[in-house]
Parts: C-alpha cells; structure tokens; sequence
C-alpha cells in the first residue's frame, strides 16, 4: 500500500483506503476485498477499488492491456464516481 515515493496516508486517508477496499471491484463487480487503485500516486482520496485482474493483471489491469475496461467502456473518472457513490449512499 505504502510506497518510498509517497507519504504514508493520514489516519483519515487510512480510512477512506479501508473503506474502498471492502467494496466490490467497480470495474467487474467482484466481491472484495479489493485493492485500492489511486488515481494519481500520493492523493489517497481518490482510491478505486480494483479486484487484483482488474487492477494488476496483464490482460486486464490498468496497469496492462486494460481490455475489460474497454469493453465496459469504463475509465478511472468513471469508476472513481461510482467509487464516490456508493460512498454517499452508505454514509
């Protein structure tokens, strides 16, 4: 979660982290937990929660060939409202 090229989260970013990570994947809807996919390295708040093929995988990750977000015709501003919803409607 934590990488040297960043500062370590806040306690309230850490619970905005765990709270993604609980959630299905937004991009499959795979049950969590799941791994938390910033937007831009270092803003905590704008986790998505990505299943590990959905996030890391060679085929379909956004980190690799991105194919089953293109076939949803998803992006990371889409999954982050989505992400964003579901938040509102639990709190």
């Amino acid at each position: 979660m934590h990488s040297k090229n960043k500062s370590a989260p806040t306690s309230g970013q850490r619970r905005s982290i765990e709270r993604v990570k609980a959630m299905p994947c937004g991009v499959c809807g795979a049950a969590g937990p799941s791994e938390a996919h910033e937007l831009r390295q270092g803003l905590w708040h704008t986790a998505i929660p990505l299943c590990p093929d959905c996030h890391r995988g060679g085929f379909n990750g956004i980190h690799g060939q991105q194919r089953i977000w293109k076939v949803k015709k998803l992006d990371e501003l889409a999954v982050l409202d989505k992400t964003i919803a579901a938040v509102m409607e639990a709190a």
